[in-house]
This record gives structure tokens, C-alpha cells and sequence, in this order.
């Protein structure tokens, strides 16, 4: 009689293997569907001047519409960066400024989602920013990999900078660890007071 033994390891690995790829995409869609949401929240708050959440139970609200020219990125950025935030849209961080206010904007996102095409970005891109208070044009400076365990960004209030975060290395089985991926930008030109939709 024939046994089958040598089989359950592989049927094992292959269901494992299976699942992760569908948790995987539905990583992805849910990045993409709540976009649709949070673009709608955020052509709402423009036009009506208030915090309009994306869906009733939601506890953060679009403040931001980041765009990457040379990356085709077009995305509607969330007040907090928790794991929940950051599972339907770039986050704001909290303690952080909003252009048009002194400091450091620092905007994370999900290195297999929103940002897993930042490391492209070089010296000299372009990033834009609007918020309900005008629209702001950032040009990239540099990039660097820090080791949250060591390192932490600093808010300079007296610079006009804007620092997008996410987790590296962008290939990692894993998700979490201690290292990020920064991309600096410091403020070119701004224009106060133009309001636009998504």
C-alpha cells in the first residue's frame, strides 16, 4: 500500500504558500479601494473646510494630496501613521508640521504599497503637497536608510522640509524591523490658498 506521507510537507508549504499570496493582494486591492474613499473624504474637506472621514468608523482624515510627477504617484495622505492608517493611505505623523507651517512634514507609508517605488526617486524630483491651504512644491535632496534603533528624525523648525518614510529593506520577507528608507525635500515654491479635487 502507498503511502502519502512525503506529500504533506509539500501540500503544507503550498497552502502556506497560497494563502501568503492571496493576504499579499489583498494587501494591495485594499491600498487601492480605500484611495477611491479617502479621495472622495478628501474632495469633501476642501470644498466644505471640515475633517470629512472616509467611512463612518474610520479615526483619521485626508489631510494632504501627495503627488510624484516621475513616480505617476497620486495619493490622498491620512492624519496618523498608525498600522491601521497606513493600511488604507500615507499617513501624516503626528507631531510633524503641515506645509505652511515651520518644520519637518514627515509622511509615512507601506513599503509594498503607497511608497514601494520612493527608492527610485533621485536628487532632484519633484514632490507635491496640497492641503486646504495652498499647494507646495518640494525638491528632493537626499535619501538615507536609518536605524530606528539609533537614529530619529528630527523636526527643524526652522527649515520647510518634507521627509517621506518607509520600511527597508523593500525586498524583506518580513514586515517591520528597525531600518527605514528617508527621502529629504526642502521646499522650492508655494502657493497659498489654491484649492483643487482629487
Amino acid at each position: 500500500m502507498r503511502t502519502y506521507r512525503g506529500l504533506i510537507p509539500f501540500l503544507l508549504l503550498a497552502s502556506i504558500g497560497t494563502w501568503q499570496l492571496g493576504a499579499g493582494a489583498w494587501i494591495h486591492v485594499k491600498a487601492q479601494l480605500a484611495q477611491l474613499l479617502v479621495a472622495r473624504a478628501w474632495a469633501q474637506s476642501v470644498t466644505g473646510g471640515t475633517e470629512v472621514r472616509p467611512w463612518p468608523w474610520a479615526d483619521a482624515w485626508p489631510v494632504a494630496r501627495l503627488r510624484i510627477p516621475s513616480l505617476e504617484l497620486d495619493v490622498i495622505v491620512l492624519h496618523g501613521h498608525s498600522g491601521r492608517t497606513l493600511a488604507f493611505a500615507p499617513g501624516l505623523a503626528p507631531g510633524s508640521a503641515l506645509s505652511g507651517q515651520p518644520g519637518t512634514t514627515v509622511i509615512s507609508a507601506h513599503r509594498d504599497t503607497h511608497f514601494s517605488t520612493i527608492s527610485a526617486l533621485e536628487v532632484g524630483a519633484v514632490i507635491e503637497l496640497e492641503t486646504a491651504a495652498g499647494q507646495w512644491r518640494y525638491r528632493v535632496v537626499a535619501t538615507q536608510v536609518m536605524d530606528t534603533r539609533i537614529e530619529r528624525i528630527v523636526n527643524d523648525p526652522l527649515t520647510d522640509e518634507l521627509v517621506l518614510v518607509t520600511c527597508y529593506p523593500f525586498d524583506a520577507l518580513l514586515p517591520g524591523g528597525p531600518l527605514r528608507y528617508l527621502v529629504y525635500a526642502i521646499l522650492q515654491t508655494s502657493k497659498k490658498g489654491h484649492r483643487s479635487s482629487h
